[in-house]
């Protein structure tokens, strides 16, 4: 659901990016300030790495395009619910925004300008309005299986609906692309519910497999020598997925592809001046366009671990003068 700048006015991508920033820097401050009260879910040394993780292990798997039988197109999780399950919701925003800024500048996914509609539309939709309004009343304490991938289901799909609808209103107010609001939603709507589908799956099934081996890792009443295992075993689950996505992955348009391919003539073509800016911006930190090298999956799993660790670091709890 990476919208491109071709879709976006400098007027929508103002508004947008301004949102998606005080989003960002509210949960960042929210974040900051539970560690230092100790009102977190979970200690910062065990959140930090976690989130490191975690956002490696999303953004491999959202390089696993699957294809949607009969339709020609292909989808992949955004991976807000399971990171929400997992982080918490400010923590899960925070990484998942990391992941869509890092897919834009160093592989070309998703305008430079559309980011913060993609930040919105993936990130927010996800982990500020699914999952606390969906996941949590229908998960519950998380002590049923059932509950859990009914929850994970849910709130995947939502979140999908929810944002395949902010890119058609967001690509109606800019009023560049000519692709007819009502014929755009009436196929974003049907291919992102098969998606969410999908995703809720897959989702489910991780969220389950993680409660029934105990490796909730943000539990300050775990072991520490099985709390660094079970970093291990994320990250390294990640690097795998990133060193093979590239190979399995379906070569069909994805679920806005397809959609735009089936209600325009042609694909948009983005023009102007801040247009021009902002790609030739993004060419230049794309070390790997379109994820066009086989270690494009490892390279980005690593940049994402890092990229999270770093900034997660810097929010760890601040030494109290004695």
């Amino acid at each position: 659901m990476h919208m491109s700048d071709a879709l976006i006015s400098p007027t929508a991508a103002a508004v947008t990016g301004v949102v998606a920033a005080g989003l960002l820097a509210t949960c960042l401050r929210r974040i900051r300030t539970d560690f230092d009260d100790g009102s977190a879910q979970a200690p910062s040394e065990y959140v930090i790495p976690l989130m490191g993780v975690m956002g490696a292990f999303v953004f491999a798997a959202q390089m696993l395009n699957f294809a949607i039988p009969g339709t020609g197109s292909s989808g992949h999780i955004v991976g807000g619910i399971l990171l929400c399950a997992m982080l918490g919701t400010r923590a899960a925003f925070v990484t998942l925004s990391s992941v869509i800024m890092l897919q834009c500048l160093l592989f070309a996914d998703g305008g430079l300008l559309a980011l913060g509609c993609n930040i919105i539309n993936m990130a927010a939709m996800s982990c500020l309005v699914a999952y606390p309004a969906v996941y949590r009343p229908i998960a519950g304490d998380g002590s049923s299986a059932g509950r859990i991938f009914a929850a994970s289901i849910l709130s995947s799909v939502v979140a999908l609906e929810l944002g395949a609808v902010a890119v058609v209103v967001e690509t109606s107010l800019s009023g560049i692309a000519q692709l007819p609001p009502a014929r755009f939603l009436a196929f974003m709507l049907p291919i992102h519910l098969l998606i969410g589908l999908g995703e809720g799956i897959a989702t489910g099934s991780v969220l389950c497999a993680v409660r029934r081996y105990g490796m909730q890792v943000s539990s300050s009443s775990r072991p520490r020598g099985s709390i660094v295992a079970a970093l291990v075993a994320l990250a390294a689950a990640a690097l795998m997925i990133g060193g093979v996505a590239s190979w399995v992955a379906s070569s069909d348009p994805d679920g806005l592809e397809w959609s735009i391919g089936n209600t325009a003539a042609s694909e948009p073509i983005a023009a102007g001046r801040a247009h021009d800016v902002a790609e030739s911006i993004r060419q230049s930190t794309a070390a790997m366009p379109d994820y066009d090298h086989s270690l494009a999956g490892v390279v980005g799993c690593v940049a994402v671990m890092a990229v999270v660790l770093i900034g997660s670091y810097l929010l760890r709890p601040r030494r109290k003068r004695t």
